[in-house]
């Protein structure tokens, strides 16, 4: 749902060596670049320690471009599971920073993102970085994973629910009954 309220958004690229971030205006349907980046992570140091690297790296992000709400794309399970539990634990950290900070937070699946940025929810790393510089032609887009971050807030542009119509409808539901 696109609003006339100016706001300004973040999209999350959750990882453990690096997590990449986004950062666009929306104003109605139009969207302006502001900035891109990753925050990496030591694979030298402890697990604790590299999501603390995570944790500090993203809340000066939050603290440089003072987003009003996130997104951030949901883990995939794979067939690795020591590195889907680190992969939670760095989207954790993904989530938490903005909870933190009061703003709401999207969370998107990988498919979602793809098909709402190129149309097609298989898309290649080719063709989301293709659509991202289209939508976003003055992007200076630094890497794959800040890449990815854009189309979450690209993402969050088009499917956030800025209005709370969701919200509303689920309490009318409350109130008639219809939902417990």
């Amino acid at each position: 749902m696109v609003t006339n309220t100016p706001r300004r958004l973040i999209g999350l690229d959750p990882g453990l060596r690096f997590t990449g971030w986004g950062v666009i205006d929306m104003n109605g349907s139009k969207l302006t670049y502001i900035a891109n980046g990753s925050v990496r992570s030591d694979a030298k140091l402890s697990l604790a320690e590299r999501l603390l690297q995570l944790e500090q790296g993203l809340t000066e992000v939050f603290d440089t471009w003072r987003p009003d709400c996130a997104g951030v794309e949901n883990s995939f399970v794979n067939r690795d599971g020591a590195a889907t539990l680190k992969l939670g634990q760095a989207r954790a950290v993904s989530l938490l920073v903005p909870a933190r900070l009061g703003l709401r937070v999207e969370e998107y699946a990988p498919n979602f993102i793809k098909r709402t940025v190129t149309g097609a929810g298989h898309a290649d790393k080719h063709q989301m970085a293709a659509m991202v510089g289209l939508l976003l032609p003055k992007a200076e887009l630094q890497d794959e994973h800040s890449t990815d971050a854009l189309a979450v807030a690209i993402t969050l542009a088009h499917a956030g629910d800025f209005s709370n119509r969701l919200e509303d409808a689920l309490n009318r539901a409350k109130r008639t009954g219809a939902v417990s």
